[in-house]
């Protein structure tokens, strides 16, 4: 963590204590810490080891094994619009992640060279549309806003991408962004294309509802598979350079993320519940305003949006409303904003913030009126 972000995060931690020594608020703040911790606790537990690390090699090994001229090719600034901006609003489709989880694939594909636009789409749609979380909405929610969710997911992911590419042009940030390409490591492509998967497919089974025996079985053969891979046919300096890829991702996006699930817990004892279930209880723009605001800045493991939408939609919520905390709660976070910012830049993340609670709104007004 950078020494800005340090000095910040204790002065926001300053701010706290000074709330606890105030009489009479200890009691809140007690609480708020201890949801917190157990929000931390519980991410730690059920994501950390199965989702995030998983995720971080991915984004190494992207560094290390991926070609920059392929990613240019589909994803890059000059690519075909119609292939990146499609390529990258269904890639994240095989993938149980969070708007946490998704992010060192981002990071990944954006050091490589993606264009800012394909990269965004990729950022937004992957939480958004992946098999495991289509097929619960349906189920849970019903088919028409699972239906709902697939195709908003998609169109937003676009509109949301090609609005930041018409905001931000390429040509001031591609010297800062793109890296010089060393040498890519003279491995088979179909080792290349099995190790790939292999990782992939940890993500993919971690979302599966499959017996707990079974799932961490797949799982463990196939973390095997890829120490065997890494072992025999990759050199030693392909091996240290892959892990030095992981490793600054993690440092760079770990400690920020871990502060903003605190963070996101600390302030969810403070919410008003039953006043939120009053406000988007009609298909209105404020109700749907309210509802994206609400889904944006809480946060939301792989999942777990749904339950909780099945809830507050038996105490009276709106079907639109409930589309727009769908659309918005999966593809970001509070913690995900902070690790943006630190991609991107405070006035990136602004925008991309300002975009998905918009776009999520209309989208929430329109399917409300249709159903």
């Amino acid at each position: 963590m950078q020494k800005e972000e340090i000095k910040k995060f204790v002065a926001i931690l300053g701010v706290f204590l000074l709330f606890y020594l105030l009489p009479g608020q200890s009691e809140w703040f007690n609480v708020s810490v201890v949801e917190g911790l157990e929000l931390l606790n519980d991410y730690a537990k059920e994501h950390v080891l199965t989702c995030l690390v998983p995720a971080l090699f991915i984004a190494g090994a992207i560094g290390v094994f991926i070609k920059k001229d392929s990613v240019l090719k589909y994803l890059g600034a000059d690519a075909n619009r119609y292939l990146s901006y499609g390529i990258a609003s269904v890639s994240g489709a095989i993938l149980a992640v969070c708007s946490c989880t998704i992010l060192p694939l981002f990071a990944g594909i954006r050091k490589r060279g993606a264009g800012l636009g394909p990269a965004i789409t990729f950022l937004f749609s992957g939480p958004a549309i992946n098999v495991a979380a289509i097929f619960l909405t349906m189920s849970v929610l019903g088919f028409e806003i699972g239906i709902a969710r697939i195709v908003f997911s998609i169109i937003l992911a676009i509109l949301i991408g090609i609005s930041m590419s018409l905001i931000f042009r390429e040509k001031t940030e591609k010297g800062k962004l793109l890296i010089q390409d060393n040498e890519t490591p003279k491995i088979s492509s179909t080792i290349t294309i099995l190790f790939f998967i292999m990782m992939v497919g940890i993500l993919v089974v971690n979302g599966m509802q499959i017996d707990f025996i079974i799932k961490y079985l797949i799982m463990g053969a196939l973390v095997l598979g890829i120490v065997l891979i890494s072992v025999f046919k990759f050199e030693k300096e392909t091996r240290n350079e892959w892990i030095k890829e992981t490793w600054d991702f993690s440092k760079k996006i770990l400690p920020l993320l871990f502060a903003g699930v605190f963070i996101a817990g600390f302030v969810m004892p403070l919410l008003p519940e039953q006043l939120i279930t009053e406000i988007v209880g009609q298909n209105t723009i404020f109700a749907n305003l309210v509802a994206s605001i609400f889904g944006a800045f809480m946060y939301f493991s792989t999942l777990t949006e749904i339950p909780i939408l099945q809830a507050l939609i038996a105490k009276g919520m709106h079907m639109g409303p409930a589309l727009a905390l769908l659309l918005a709660g999966p593809s970001l976070s509070l913690p995900n904003m902070l690790v943006i910012r630190g991609l991107m830049g405070t006035k990136k993340t602004a925008i991309y913030i300002l975009l998905v609670v918009f776009y999520s709104t209309i989208a929430g007004l329109l399917f409300g009126h249709m159903f």
